[in-house]
């Protein structure tokens, strides 16, 4: 039996993989830079092995899945072509694996790791499936005969899929490092809907989506008139949102969610609607709907003293602003205060206006340096570009970070997809040795 060793195992796609083929009685390995993420965290529980860089990782017994952040001069892929060890990428490896069920792919610029996990814990409780969520969760079912899982549009790595299903949640302009303009995503979105087998779900209130030309049909939820799925009548209670919803225009039932904001009644919609096609018992979605504790690093809530603690993967202007306004739409008599960490010079270069005006929404606003990623180490603008963007912003960094105390009763939110869970770390650092 071969080995599967991961080349970057503390990924957020990679780590879910391993977990899956772990869970599937496969023996799994893997390497990665020596430093803590939160990743790695289900690792160790599941007693999955990981190994800082090193080419002599690499035997003959293995197959190498290399994840998308290195390339073919990595020393542990040099060393597999060396020795003839097949060497798969993460995406063609996860193309293959989703052929073997019926598949879900669960696509969009934002909002697709939510989906993607409340679409999971909704079916599984229907039918055996096993499923890949971009926050680092993933979970083999060796009876599956279902498969869910996140499809990242970045470098067009969702063409290497060709599901029986698709959930696709909008289009909007991301990555500025790869795609040219916002018709290039458009295109790529065009391209893995042609990929797509059976049907699609798609948010009919976005332009772009409604202009697809495929071969499959397509189910459009959203709020407008005109959806297939429709939510009316929403309200927001103590304990998250309340909506009823029309299947053309017949009233098929009132559900129930425990999160907040528009976008997460969208979400719910659309995993609604690909059950309500699949002829999942009404009763069981939505018992599943509430019971549903949310993802990895989507507005994941602690409360510290008088402080509400919120780790958020926001890093676009759309992103940060739904995110700013869930936290209103729960705390709506508490002050929110933004701590926002851009994440790659390129992104904050095109979006820097829409940073700007995401940010305003908020009551305070603090600025993290740029996190460079794998990719880009540096650019050709600093966060004092965005800092002189938001009148009354501040600068704030791991030593300074105590300022945040004066905020009692408040809501802090740290976005960001780098590694702003460090700044998070400090500040509560800092309040327990002030409590």
């Amino acid at each position: 039996m071969t080995k599967y060793h991961f080349v970057g195992i503390k990924g957020t796609g990679m780590s879910p993989l391993a977990q899956i083929l772990h869970d599937m009685k496969e023996e799994v390995q893997g390497s990665d830079i020596d430093k803590w993420f939160f990743t790695q965290d289900v690792l160790e529980k599941k007693h999955i092995p990981f190994y800082p860089f090193d080419k002599n990782n690499i035997r003959e017994d293995q197959t190498v899945i290399c994840g998308n952040a290195f390339g073919d001069n990595h020393e542990e892929i040099i060393r597999a072509k060396e020795l003839g060890v097949p060497v798969i990428r993460y995406y063609d490896f996860l193309g293959e694996f989703a052929k073997k069920f019926t598949s879900l792919a669960i696509t969009g610029s934002h909002g697709k790791t939510g989906t993607t996990g409340l679409a999971a814990h909704v079916f599984s409780a229907f039918a055996p499936t096993s499923y890949l969520i971009g926050d680092g969760t993933g979970k083999g079912v060796e009876d599956s005969k279902y498969f869910i899982f996140e499809a990242c549009e970045y470098r067009r790595h969702f063409l290497h899929y060709e599901p029986d299903y698709c959930i696709m949640t909008n289009i909007d302009y991301d990555h500025s490092d790869y795609f040219e303009n916002l018709e290039d995503v458009i295109s790529a979105f065009q391209e893995m809907a042609l990929n797509v087998k059976k049907a699609i779900f798609a948010y009919g209130d976005d332009p772009h989506l409604q202009k697809l030309k495929v071969n499959v049909p397509v189910m459009y939820y959203g709020l407008n008139d005109d959806n297939d799925f429709q939510a009316r009548h929403i309200e927001r209670t103590d304990s998250g949102m309340v909506f009823d919803v029309y299947v053309r225009n017949d009233l098929y039932g009132q559900f129930k969610i425990n999160t907040f904001g528009d976008h997460n009644v969208l979400n719910a919609l659309g995993v609604i609607a690909f059950c309500h096609y699949q002829k999942v018992p009404i009763d069981l979605v939505k018992e599943r709907l509430q019971t549903f504790q949310g993802v990895q690093r989507r507005f994941s809530d602690r409360v510290l003293g008088t402080q509400h603690i919120v780790d958020d993967y926001a890093h676009h202007p759309t992103e940060i602003k739904a995110t700013i306004n869930a936290a209103k739409n729960k705390w709506p008599d508490k002050k929110i205060i933004a701590i926002f960490q851009p994440h790659t010079y390129s992104r904050t270069k095109t979006f820097l206006e829409g940073f700007a005006e995401s940010l305003k929404n908020a009551d305070e606003v603090y600025l993290c340096d740029i996190f460079g990623s794998a990719r880009e180490a540096n650019g050709d603008l600093t966060i004092e570009d965005l800092k002189a963007k938001i009148p009354g912003s501040s600068l704030i960094n791991e030593n300074n970070i105590d300022q945040l105390k004066q905020y009692e009763n408040g809501v802090l939110l740290f976005m960001g997809a780098g590694d702003i869970q460090k700044y998070q770390t400090a500040y509560e650092k800092v309040l327990e040795t002030t409590n």
